[in-house]
């Protein structure tokens, strides 16, 4: 019997990896997904330039594995993954090619957002006024808030007429 409990891998339930706890039960490959900014080609990119094995439970890694996986997430550039998988090409203040992740993804989000609402383009002003920012029809959807389109009789002698 102590035969059999010397050879099983202790795996660790919950390991914390750039600020997510993570399900160490799962896949590395589905479980790095969890990561804001992280989605399937990249975590495939991510364990092949990490040289991991992508059907080894991600708690059944050592720490030397688990640093290294979390250098490749944060300096993709670095080990050889293409531009084209990185979620922030082309930086508009910098001009740089990078791969934001965590709440980084949603700062700098809000940050252009506000930018256009700022110079007061199009797509600024679709965001202030919560509308579609992205060409979609507003008579059938998007209804929620404020009305547009079709206003029946019934509804307009409720509200008084407007």
């Amino acid at each position: 019997m102590t035969k059999s409990n010397s050879t099983k891998k202790e795996v660790r339930n919950i390991i914390r990896l750039l600020n997510t706890d993570l399900d160490g039960e799962k896949y590395v490959i589905n479980a790095i997904r969890k990561i804001k900014g992280i989605g399937f080609n990249m975590s495939k990119a991510i364990v092949e330039a990490a040289k991991i094995d992508p059907h080894k439970k991600l708690g059944e890694l050592s720490e030397d594995e688990l640093k290294k996986l979390e250098d490749v997430i944060k300096n993709p550039k670095n080990y050889g993954i293409p531009t084209y998988f990185l979620n922030r090409r082309k930086d508009p203040e910098t001009g740089e090619d990078y791969h934001l992740i965590g709440e980084d993804v949603h700062i700098r989000m809000r940050r252009d957002i506000q930018k256009m609402i700022e110079l007061g383009t199009y797509r600024g002003w679709r965001h202030k006024l919560g509308q579609p920012v992205r060409g979609q029809k507003t008579r059938s959807h998007f209804r929620s808030g404020r009305t547009v389109g079709v206003i029946r009789k019934k509804e307009l002698a409720k509200r008084g007429g407007e």
